[in-house]
């Protein structure tokens, strides 16, 4: 496998709430982790006194956080209504040669920033608010 741009690597965002998904306006850098807990299931008659692991258990989740150029688009007055809405709408992560990842994220913050001298920025982060499903490409 070749290597990627890292400006394929998309967050889009269901624009209208009917699956109509749009590429969150202005990035510059986007960042997806899956998380996993783990149960420890060890006990005194764990072999060698190494721990053991549930396989199967714990909760499984999923963070998304994306930065860029504020351009007051479509994408970023619908993030901020869902925000303030605390609704939780579907986003599809596409990771270049690779797949697409689908599912609810909640917006846990939104910050904006600026300088003196240059551009408005903002900085979004989501976490997973229920099952993902991949898509191989």
């Amino acid at each position: 496998m070749a290597a990627q741009n890292g400006k394929d690597l998309l967050i889009k965002l269901d624009i209208d709430g009917n699956g109509t998904f749009e590429t969150v306006a202005g990035l510059r850098a986007t960042r997806l982790s899956f998380n996993a807990e783990s149960v420890d299931i060890t006990s005194l008659e764990s072999e060698g006194g190494w721990r053991e692991l549930l396989a199967g258990a714990g909760v499984r989740s999923a963070s998304l956080s994306g930065s860029g150029i504020f351009k007051d688009a479509r994408t970023d007055a619908r993030a901020r209504q869902l925000f303030f809405d605390g609704d939780i709408p579907d986003f599809q992560i596409i990771i270049p040669d690779f797949g697409r990842v689908q599912g609810a994220f909640q917006i846990s913050s939104i910050e904006y920033s600026g300088a003196y001298n240059g551009e408005a920025t903002y900085e979004l982060s989501m976490s997973s608010a229920g099952a993902l499903s991949f898509e191989a490409f």
